[in-house]
């Protein structure tokens, strides 16, 4: 795919995520991997809504900046998702209403942020981890996310936000989605006792599409 197509992706992603309400004002990021170990990334301070292609941030396979405006903030979490997740070549970082309301609540496990609600979710988004809360663009949460050894393909930043890798941009984008409409699935049933997807429905999804899921993982250790 051409650079200036990658740029067009980038840009055309981000004002639908930015026109639905999915990211307010300049909050929000993306980036894509490229075939040299680069990135191309959104700027920072600029809404997703408004992308320029030109103004696209260009970053070697070191970070260093090659063309384009400052790029986010959000790198580092950027780059730990990359370093430790080898299939992700796209990732978005995103301030959706009801992802966000859900690292607030006190029941949440940190290791799966939601139950098993739809097949969509779990074979779109996986399973999502929970990392406490730091600063917007603290380098420690590049650590947290570390911490997770690639197991985890969309984490929920608490108080912040979802970072979703996905092994193309469309992917990324649409996991994201389904972990917002998700989010407020859970929140619309939250302590009405919702019926949830039996281990015995998560195991077929698993074997019938080869669902690479952290808790399918954990059992496998044994």
């Amino acid at each position: 795919m051409s650079d200036a197509r990658q740029r067009e992706d980038i840009c055309r992603y981000g004002r639908s995520l930015f026109e639905r309400g999915l990211t307010p004002g300049s909050s929000g990021n993306i980036s894509l991997r490229l075939d040299d170990g680069g990135w191309l990334v959104t700027p920072t301070n600029a809404s997703l809504g408004f992308l320029d292609p030109a103004r696209i941030s260009r970053l070697d396979a070191e970070g260093r900046l090659r063309s384009g405006d400052k790029p986010t903030k959000e790198i580092p979490l950027h780059t730990a998702l990359y370093d430790t997740r080898g299939s992700a070549r796209a990732i978005v970082h995103l301030h959706s209403t009801h992802a966000v309301a859900l690292t607030m609540l006190p029941e949440i496990d940190p290791r799966a942020a939601l139950p098993p609600m739809t097949p969509y979710y779990l074979m779109r988004a996986g399973e999502t981890a929970l990392v406490p809360y730091y600063r917007p663009g603290d380098p420690a949460v590049a650590d947290a996310i570390r911490g997770l050894s690639g197991k985890y393909s969309s984490v929920l930043l608490a108080n912040h936000g979802p970072v979703v890798a996905g092994d193309s941009l469309e992917a990324a984008v649409f996991a994201t989605e389904e972990l917002e409409e998700t989010a407020k699935l859970y929140l619309l049933l939250r302590n009405l006792n919702p019926r949830y997807l039996s281990p015995g429905q998560v195991a077929d999804l698993v074997n019938t599409f080869g669902l690479d899921l952290p808790s399918h993982h954990d059992h496998d250790d044994h």
